[in-house]
């Protein structure tokens, strides 16, 4: 089984839980370091995630972020402080620059069969994250790995963050999380994106966050690497996804109850 290290966060199926955690967008400078710090207060060590831009979003007044060199300007302070950092890109000429101030480029789910920006991003060395797609299925993603994996780079997580069912609506099947680790890369689930109802609120997704703990706790009983987390202080005045997001004052009770859970399941 296949160790990713991101700064001083591993990513192992047997290891100890690693988290990603931050805002889903790039609101401020200081907002970003904001939860930074909130985050690193509640915790110690994790990766910080936020978008530079969130180029699918429902509507086209919706707010998208900074753009790419302000964006990843932002993201370079955040390293400053020690802490590994996931940003995603959209297209192949952003991996090159986005590498630049990020440990770990991520791959959106929509994009997860995109050949070009697989390939992008693996040649950049750093370490590639991608999300299964919720068109996908769990067996089906290793393909996506293996076209990162033929640029020489395997330093690869998958990420799991539901299926499509029906309009409106996700389902996780936490078999995909067995299945999807079968590939020998780290498996993470996001615990916040798989409870969105995507497209429900009309001109936005709308979520239901009382759900993300008790599919954590699913996915942590299975048996993983890592949760995804997006985190706000504010999730009512959120930019993006705050519909779906966890309110940063749960993050210490959640992420306590989570490790417990993940140092029980692996110690079997």
């Amino acid at each position: 089984m296949t160790t990713v290290e991101a700064g001083n966060v591993s990513f192992s199926n047997s290891g100890p839980l690693a988290l990603i955690a931050g805002p889903c967008v790039i609101e401020s400078e200081e907002h970003v370091h904001r939860m930074v710090e909130i985050i690193r207060s509640a915790l110690g060590a994790f990766v910080f995630k936020a978008s530079f831009d969130k180029a699918n979003r429902s509507s086209v007044k919706s707010y998208r972020g900074p753009g790419l060199i302000e964006g990843v300007r932002i993201l370079k302070t955040v390293r400053k402080f020690g802490i590994p950092v996931l940003t995603d890109i959209h297209e192949p000429s952003q991996a090159e620059v986005a590498a630049e101030g990020v440990d770990i480029l991520q791959i959106p789910a929509f994009l997860c069969r995109q050949t070009d920006l697989l390939v992008a991003a693996g040649r950049t060395g750093r370490i590639v994250n991608i999300k299964k797609g919720q068109f996908v299925s769990p067996s089906d993603i290793t393909h996506a790995a293996e076209k990162v994996a033929s640029t020489g780079n395997h330093n690869i997580i998958l990420t799991e963050r539901g299926s499509s069912f029906g309009y409106n609506n996700l389902i996780v099947d936490m078999r995909g999380l067995k299945i999807m680790a079968q590939t020998g890369y780290p498996v993470v689930f996001d615990a916040t994106h798989s409870v969105q109802l995507p497209g429900a609120a009309g001109s936005s997704s709308g979520g239901q966050p009382q759900f993300i703990e008790p599919l954590a706790r699913a996915a942590a009983a299975v048996g993983i690497a890592g949760l995804f987390v997006e985190v706000h202080d504010r999730p009512e005045a959120a930019l993006s996804d705050g519909a779906n997001a966890l309110r940063a004052s749960l993050l210490p009770m959640f992420w306590e109850r989570l490790t417990a859970l993940d140092k029980l399941v692996k110690q079997w």
